[in-house]
């Protein structure tokens, strides 16, 4: 992704190594590294029930990360995340509607949100009460290493999802699902789950396709964030994690069917070609 000298949001909260908050992106040491399910709008059922994905062991308080490759992460972010803010504030204008920012926070080890304290263990994850995406950067090094999925654009997938899930509360779709979660079973709950998770992978697709419009992706970035797709399905975590799948338990959905919305949203590069 050509993001280099690109303008940085202002939207970036730097809580990492002591919990101070720097707009647009402060330095600092990332603590522990932890693996994870990626991704999730509404973190709650997770923090409640426990991490159900792959965990890395506690690092002892050391990054996996060199501090000169932070420094350029918090810079990627910063820049990403102005993308999207860009994207999505020309299309809620195109639908007569204003785009309201959520705040990124950058944290070590464990953070408290408006949906309550979650460790890194979660992984990324938004939360809808306070409107505001909550990553370690220490996912992005196992999402290269352990997920095998490399590339910036892997990761810039990773923040474009959030965001969908945003965007799902801004539009309302969240509150829908959660409606529909309480008048139904865990399992019925879990399907609702992966409709919401597929749909902010579609919209990610669609801000891969506005900047793409831009002239901003590489060789290589949409295979890249397609690739992490796919290695963060449901059953490829359950394989790696117990050695076999429960398709009933997925609530994120399958690789394919994660490869497939985002492909849809990039194909597409319409809104309306997420709704699921």
């Amino acid at each position: 992704m050509r993001w280099k000298n690109r303008e940085r949001s202002a939207n970036v909260s730097d809580r990492r190594g002591g919990g101070k908050a720097v707009a647009g992106g402060g330095l600092g040491l990332i603590g522990i590294a932890v693996v994870v399910a990626l991704l999730g709008g509404d973190p709650t059922p997770l923090l409640q029930e426990g991490i159900k994905r792959t965990v890395i062991e506690h690092t002892g308080g050391q990054s996996k990360i060199p501090e000169a490759e932070q420094d350029e992460l918090v810079e990627f972010v910063s820049v990403v995340l102005a993308e999207t803010e860009d994207t999505w504030s020309r299309k809620f204008v195109e639908k007569g509607r204003r785009y309201s920012n959520p705040v990124l926070v950058l944290f070590t080890g464990q953070v408290t949100s408006g949906c309550g304290m979650a460790s890194a263990a979660v992984g990324p994850f938004y939360c809808p009460v306070d409107q505001k995406i909550y990553l370690d950067l220490d996912f992005f090094y196992d999402l290269r290493k352990r997920h095998d999925a490399p590339g910036d654009f892997a990761q810039a997938y990773v923040i474009a999802h959030e965001v969908g899930h945003h965007i799902q509360n801004l539009t309302g779709v969240l509150d829908e699902a959660e409606a529909a979660k309480r008048r139904t079973n865990q399992v019925g709950a879990n399907k609702i789950s992966v409709k919401t998770e597929l749909m902010a992978d579609c919209l990610a697709g669609a801000w891969a396709a506005d900047t793409r419009a831009k002239g901003l992706l590489e060789d290589g970035d949409i295979e890249e964030a397609l690739n992490a797709a796919s290695q963060i399905g449901d059953d490829t975590l359950q394989k790696q994690g117990q050695g076999y799948v429960v398709p009933d338990s997925f609530t994120h959905g399958s690789s394919a069917q994660r490869f497939e919305w985002f492909n849809r949203g990039f194909k597409n590069g319409d809104v309306g070609a997420c709704e699921n």
